[in-house]
């Protein structure tokens, strides 16, 4: 049986750069900034491409292109380039994807600092970005122009884990000739596949749960051959490779992605139940509860709900305070995606560049709290939050 026709646990674990001669079981740290070559000839017929073989680490590694053909089999892409951070990986996409004047259509609800590229940094270069809200994405045709070039989104949204249709957006972006790159940190390719629903890239923060274990940055760009190689071209002269080191380790824990996300969903299906039918609890919102606004959309292409719940507790700031102010065993920190479970601020945190009225139209409430659902025991995690909750 090949490895390509073999399950998503299979390939995760069996995909492998060649082993050397000393057969070694696990693949070995390519810990070299550069690779050496026979003679003068071998060396031109390499870099004139003639010749597929590693350079220099900024351009390839063997640890590198080990992580990233994973990801690749994970997702149904064709190729793809991995970078220092999840964030070298959007604006490196886009950087090397768009020229001045072109026009980006997104989803209302992103990462912050993605936000921040959208609506101070590209308008430097002539970029104009237009959002649109996670619960109208019928409205995108509407704000598509001559100039447009990219759809854009992630699903489900950091943080308030609002699920968009990407067979919709597929279907929106073929019609119009335009690109459609999702980001999938949420889901991880074991739980969602962009491309099976149209997405011509796929980006990855792997710092959350494909390193899963809050001990490395990292970041990929998969999708179609074409666009992976401007991509390529511009890292390659810019510089936001992934390390060596990181990707060994991103690559290994890839082995166990399936057997934690099954975990993870399952605990964090069992908070998001128990929050909803809290007295301090205002809402909750979690992709597998019926209660979620694209319930149906979520069990039609997600295998299951993730590992984050957004919820807002009672009494607004001073609830908020109170409530992380008595949490004892959780986290509190802004990364997500780690074996404990991390709880949020989002308002002052992960999103307090954005104004008021940023805030408010991605539902980012005073009260809101992101909770990254680990791998503690799910009676410890409800424990702790219970404390807390007790307090406000």
């Amino acid at each position: 049986m090949s490895l390509d026709s073999q399950n998503f646990e299979t390939q995760a674990v069996r995909t492998q750069t060649e082993k050397t001669q000393f057969l070694e079981h696990s693949t070995p740290m390519y810990l070299t900034s550069g690779f050496v070559f026979e003679d003068s000839e071998e060396m031109r017929a390499a870099f004139a491409e003639e010749k597929d073989r590693n350079l220099y680490s900024r351009f390839s590694n063997p640890n590198t292109t080990e992580f990233v053909n994973k990801i690749c089999k994970l997702e149904g892409a064709e190729d793809g380039y991995a970078f220092a951070t999840g964030m070298a990986a959007v604006f490196s996409t886009f950087a090397a994807l768009l020229d001045a004047g072109d026009h980006i259509v997104s989803a209302r609800s992103v990462f912050g600092s993605t936000h921040s590229l959208f609506t101070k940094y590209f308008p430097k270069w002539n970029i104009e970005t237009s959002y649109f809200p996670v619960s109208e994405v019928a409205t995108i045709e509407s704000l598509i122009k001559p100039n447009t070039k990219i759809i854009y989104a992630e699903s489900p949204t950091n943080p308030g884990v609002d699920v968009l249709d990407l067979e919709l957006l597929g279907k929106i972006a073929k019609k119009h000739n335009l690109l459609l790159i999702i980001d999938n940190c949420f889901a991880t390719p074991y739980l969602q596949n962009p491309i099976k629903f149209g997405a011509d890239l796929v980006i990855h923060s792997a710092t959350k749960l494909i390193d899963g274990q809050g001990r490395v940055l990292g970041g990929v760009t998969v999708g179609k051959k074409e666009l992976i190689r401007e991509i390529y071209l511009f890292s390659r002269n810019t510089g936001p490779a992934l390390s060596p080191f990181n990707a060994w380790v991103l690559s290994k824990s890839l082995e166990t992605l399936a057997v934690r996300v099954d975990r993870h969903c399952q605990s964090a299906h069992k908070l998001a139940e128990y929050l909803q039918s809290h007295p301090k609890v205002n809402w909750v919102k979690y992709p597998f509860l019926k209660s979620h606004p694209q319930y149906e959309v979520a069990k039609k292409q997600m295998k299951l709900g993730g590992n984050i719940v957004a919820f807002e507790v009672k009494n607004g700031v001073q609830g908020g305070r109170t409530f992380f102010d008595n949490i004892q065993m959780c986290s509190l920190s802004a990364n997500l995606g780690d074996t404990r479970t991390i709880v949020t601020h989002p308002a002052s945190t992960t999103h307090s560049k954005l104004a008021v009225e940023d805030k408010l139209a991605v539902g980012i409430t005073d009260g809101m709290v992101r909770c990254s659902v680990g791998l503690e025991h799910i009676d410890d995690i409800i424990a702790d939050l219970e404390k807390a909750l007790e307090a406000i």
